[in-house]
């Protein structure tokens, strides 16, 4: 022991075993504190009773022996930290030509283990920016694995572990499959085994017992953990077709046995899978599903899974069913049916399906945002909602070439829309105006005190909207005011759910309101007396006979607000209504049907039954006043 130190412990001023500790920690020893980190002894001065400490951040830093002898870790040469500390340059040298023995130091000085953060902790600053570590430490990790000396975990929280020896990657891999206790690290081991295939030297030795093992959990997973179920089969065919030599032990499991069994509940399974593995399974929906496919990939479209939304398509595609597609499309165009994932996709996509590319296009957008805002579906609605505001090419793609008429109408529908402001309405219309100039008395705001043009509807059903406009102003609308009062009182209207809920159904209830006062402005009553039977005219029954099959049917064409078409009545505003009015009986028209186009001989016009008139005054005077 040093002579003075034995002097301070001899006069009780040290203890022997600070005085011990105090031998490791001589002048240029390097030393750790829990605290300050990474420090090198510079000084001792025992007179003084200190020890003197360049630390990192604290340089000539006096300690007192005993406090010194107790929170100081002196540390070897060879440690990191001091090689860090001592030649730079060197180090720096090895990351580049041994990267593995610097992390087998990094470990060596932290007691055999470090996480990924740590390390970086290590390197990032002096050696790396953290660019460059990223870049660096992927690199590195591949070596790491292929030397079989460090312990490579899953999870980037977790410690990386020197080996006391190197261990077999194949051995490692099935160890991984056979640890791993929840569902996505069972996938992630086995895409690696997959990955890795050529690493096992003994193929039908080593990863036979897994074929099998692979099978049984397909089969325990498909009721509870079916998504589950669908990984481990599809892993299977995967190492199946990478290993010819290895064998099925239950052959009649099969993904496309999977997919008949499981249908009714893929828009469930389908969004746990990874991209890759979905895009599998909706590829082998054909050979799985046979005749039946195409209405059940139409339904997987039409739900909330944007990837779907891309793949459905492509299938129908290069399995010759784009015509079945461009027709489901169109109708739910047309119906306001489809998804804003739907939406998103056709707009983004619209150079190959042009012919979809209409006027409907813009309200099934409109209705879709509206839908998915009123629905807390903001994501959905965002997405949809940025691409018709930022791509400027799309709206005047809807409208290249169409009738002036269907622009009105998609001017007064944005007009009511409630999910955008008065400006960004304005810039959306103004988009359409570039193409019909003659439309800009509507956005100046002229055009909207000029009374359209008047819709023949029924008393009764006249009636009917005017209950609805009365209902909404004396009931819905007042109720909905006082529930946006009570949820202002619950506080934060960033995080308020009621108000937010409540603001947005006053936008609903607003919008109808507007929709039904201009209609009742527009609105003429009838009871459908006297129609011209010498023609086909509002308040008709009119009987056609089919040119091809020589069978007879008969529609009622009454007002605007009247169509039924399960009984066979329609709005004169239809296309159908459109096509038959003015016609005379022997003429053949030419009719879109639900079923098909075909030809038509009008062999009858009759008076259809009359509407009563209403006994309210007050709808008189509301209709005479709108006149």
């Amino acid at each position: 022991m040093d002579s003075e130190l034995q002097k301070l412990v001899d006069s009780g001023k040290l203890t022997i075993a600070a005085a011990e500790a105090l031998e490791e920690l001589k002048p240029g020893t390097f030393c750790l504190h829990k605290s300050w980190g990474f420090g090198r002894v510079a000084d001792w001065n025992l007179l003084l009773n200190q020890i003197v400490i360049d630390f990192e951040k604290k340089k000539a830093h006096p300690m007192q022996l005993q406090y010194a002898a107790e929170a100081l870790t002196p540390i070897p040469p060879e440690h990191f930290l001091a090689r860090k500390a001592t030649d730079l340059p060197g180090l720096k040298l090895q990351l580049k030509e041994n990267a593995t023995a610097v992390v087998q130091n990094i470990l060596e000085s932290l007691g055999g283990k470090a996480t990924q953060a740590q390390i970086s902790a290590w390197l990032s600053g002096e050696i790396f920016t953290e660019p460059e570590f990223k870049r660096w430490w992927e690199a590195t990790k591949k070596l790491l694995k292929k030397e079989g000396n460090f312990f490579i975990p899953t999870k980037k929280n977790e410690p990386i572990e020197l080996r006391a020896g190197p261990v077999d990657r194949a051995h490692e891999l099935l160890r991984f499959f056979e640890q791993a206790r929840q569902p996505k690290e069972q996938a992630a081991a086995l895409d690696q085994i997959i990955k890795l295939h050529h690493e096992f030297k003994e193929p039908e030795k080593q990863l036979q017992p897994l074929i099998a093992e692979l099978e049984d959990a397909g089969g325990r997973n498909q009721r509870l953990n079916p998504a589950m179920a669908f990984e481990f089969v599809i892993g299977r065919d995967d190492l199946l077709q990478r290993e010819p030599n290895l064998k099925s032990t239950q052959p009649d499991l099969t993904l496309e046995g999977l997919i008949r069994e499981e249908a009714s509940r893929l828009d469930m399974i389908l969004p746990k899978l990874p991209s890759a593995k979905e895009k599998r399974v909706v590829q082998a929906l054909p050979a799985a599903l046979a005749e039946n496919w195409p209405g059940r990939a139409l339904q997987l479209m039409q739900g909330h899974n944007a990837r779907l939304v891309g793949q459905v398509p492509r299938l129908f595609v290069e399995n010759g069913k784009r015509e079945e597609l461009r027709t489901a499309l169109d109708r739910s165009l047309r119906e306001h049916s489809a998804t804003s994932e739907m939406l998103f996709w056709l707009g983004k996509n619209r150079a190959e399906w042009r012919e979809l590319i209409t006027p409907d296009l813009l309200g099934a957008i409109l209705s879709a945002i509206e839908r998915d805002q009123h629905n807390e579906s903001n994501s959905r609605s965002t997405r949809l909602r940025d691409l018709l505001l930022d791509d400027r090419e799309l709206i005047p793609d809807m409208f290249a070439g169409a009738d002036s008429g269907l622009a009105r109408d998609a001017m007064r529908r944005l007009m009511l829309s409630p999910v955008f402001d008065e400006l960004t309405k304005r810039s959306l219309m103004a988009r359409i105006i570039k193409l019909y100039p003659e439309l800009q008395t509507l956005i100046s705001g002229q055009g909207l005190e000029e009374k359209s043009a008047g819709l023949v509807v029924s008393w009764s059903s006249l009636q009917r909207r005017k209950a609805e406009l009365e209902e909404l102003v004396n009931k819905k609308i007042p109720e909905n005011s006082r529930e946006i009062g009570v949820a202002r009182s619950y506080g934060d209207l960033r995080e308020n759910f009621e108000f937010k809920a409540a603001k947005e159904m006053q936008a609903v209830l607003m919008r109808r309101k507007s929709e039904l006062e201009r209609d009742l402005h527009r609105a003429r009553g009838t009871g459908f007396e006297n129609p011209d039977l010498s023609q086909a005219s509002i308040g008709t029954i009119v009987t056609l006979r089919d040119t091809a099959a020589n069978e007879e049917e008969t529609y009622t064409i009454l007002g605007a607000w009247d169509g039924d078409p399960e009984r066979s009545i329609i709005s004169y505003q239809t296309a159908i209504g459109q096509a038959l009015l003015g016609r005379r009986v022997g003429e053949v028209v030419e009719l879109n049907t639900t079923e098909d186009t075909g030809r038509y001989t009008i062999v009858g016009i009759e008076s259809a039954p009359l509407d009563e008139m209403p006994a309210d005054p007050e709808l008189l005077e509301t209709v005479a006043s709108g006149d």
